[in-house]
């Protein structure tokens, strides 16, 4: 023992190994997420303004515009979000398909509601709608079933553009009002309207108006469509995806071992017990196709299993069960099936690969904690050919959007179907190269002797099992 510890070669190979797998996962998982706020661009945001301005004096006042304006034009927001100008239903079109991850509303009477508070006569607006509360507060609609931290996100910038944006109309409306205030007195009008209001309010010290004028814009927050209960907050998605992405994993792992041992060209050991079996006379081409077919029906029968555990067992809210398990089974198919073919590529060094391709690789640019948007660059352009982000895009759908097909089913499944293809293609052709240029997985002289030394053992074994035990 203390021999083999000696050894260089016996440290070197685990060393390097072990040193370049870890450095990799490290560099993968952490890079996409320590800094989101700072790689955040494009985070796509709707923009509703129905505000149907008010008239002040000769001037027509629009405010709900200039907030609007002040967002795009801000490059703190536009840097970071994507705004899209667009009407209410419009704006619940795509939340409801995932495709926002908030909504800035900016209601009917918005305008005439902020010069009534202030006390300035203002025309132009219906009656009832100048009065109402609701007409004096900016709505922010959240969508958490599209991402929890994209959500976040989105608020954390638009929450101070807006707060900016009502210190710049606290300055227009106080000088509005100390303006008309002003013009008021100047003429010796002793009224009883709106500047006298202004003049009661602000100039005299209303502590109501200034309290409003110190800040006129309220943002209230809701959520659009809160995630469904026994959804972990909106992350079931995201879990359910990796587990797929694992069954695929696992079960091309699997049945690269278990194939190999049952066909001699690998080892099986359980507890003290080492086997080693007769090997096969047969093509690596074989051998694929037999490993691929198990995947097909293994695949089936765990993510079925998966399923039944997650929702039935569990508990957890799965509206559209048959389809999600169809869905998962073509997911984890695909999956298993790149699996076997990086084995067959690679041999060994292939689970390693598989490991960070498939598994790191893909945690680090799914988009399931840290939205795609908020990856850094080439995170981004790796998570259009990662499988997990098209297994989490279709499992949203089917979880959060009523399985609609454009709300990341047809991605999910086009993508997932397309994988396995390009995965059998790829198998076949490296495969069968290595055949045709005859890189046996075992040298033909050495199967030819392995067999007959096996088939001399049994031959010399039989006679003395036919004696039995001698007698004592």
């Amino acid at each position: 023992m203390h021999d083999l510890l000696r050894e260089r070669a016996v440290w070197v190979l685990p060393l390097i190994l072990a040193s370049v797998v870890v450095s990799a996962m490290t560099a993968l998982y952490l890079a996409s997420a320590v800094d989101p706020l700072g790689h955040v661009r494009g985070l796509p945001v709707e923009v509703v303004n129905n505000d149907r301005g008010a008239t002040l004096g000769a001037e027509h006042l629009d405010i709900g515009s200039r907030i609007e304006a002040g967002l795009q034009a801000s490059p703190e927001v536009s840097r970071r979000l994507r705004l899209e100008p667009v009407t209410l239903p419009e704006a619940e079109r795509a939340m409801s398909r995932g495709r926002a991850y908030a909504t800035v509303v900016i209601p009917p009477g918005f305008t005439a509601s902020l010069l009534a508070q202030a006390g300035l006569p203002a025309a132009g607006a219906s009656g009832g709608a100048a009065t109402r509360t609701g007409d004096r507060s900016v709505q922010l609609l959240t969508n958490p079933r599209a991402g929890t931290l994209g959500v976040s996100l989105a608020s954390g910038v638009l929450q101070p553009a807006l707060a900016a944006a009502s210190r710049t109309i606290s300055a227009q409306l106080t000088a509005a009002a100390d303006a008309t205030a002003g013009a008021s007195t100047g003429a010796g009008t002793a009224t009883t309207g709106g500047a006298a209001t202004a003049t009661a309010g602000a100039g005299a010290g209303g502590a109501a108006t200034q309290a409003f004028l110190a800040n006129p814009v309220t943002v209230t927050t809701s959520q659009f469509h809160p995630p469904p209960a026994n959804s972990a907050l909106g992350l079931s998605a995201f879990y359910l995806a990796l587990l797929t992405l694992m069954c695929g994993f696992l079960v091309g792992t699997l049945l690269h071992s278990t194939v190999d041992a049952a066909l001699g060209y690998g080892t099986s050991e359980v507890g003290p017990r080492w086997t080693q079996l007769q090997p096969k006379a047969i093509s690596r081409w074989r051998t694929l196709l037999i490993k691929w077919v198990m995947a097909a029906a293994l695949t089936a029968v765990v993510t079925g299993l998966m399923i039944a555990i997650g929702a039935g067992a569990v508990g957890m809210d799965a509206p559209h069960p048959l389809l999600l398990w169809v869905f998962s089974w073509l997911c984890a198919a695909s999956v298993a099936a790149g699996t076997i073919v990086l084995f067959a590529a690679l041999g060994t060094p292939g689970q390693l690969v598989a490991l960070l391709l498939f598994v790191y690789a893909g945690l680090a640019s799914a988009g399931g904690t840290v939205p795609i948007e908020a990856l850094p660059g080439f995170f981004r352009l790796l998570s259009e050919a990662e499988p997990l982000r098209q297994i989490l895009a279709g499992d949203r759908a089917i979880l959060y959007f009523d399985a609609q097909a454009d709300a990341g089913l047809t991605r999910g499944a086009v993508s997932a179907a397309i994988g396995l293809l390009c995965w059998l293609a790829l198998g076949a052709l490296i495969v069968r190269w290595y055949d045709r240029r005859a890189l046996h997985r075992m040298n033909p002289e050495l199967l030819t002797y392995v067999n007959r030394a096996v088939q001399d053992y049994r031959a010399q074994s039989k006679p003395a099992e036919d004696q039995g035990p001698r007698a004592p």
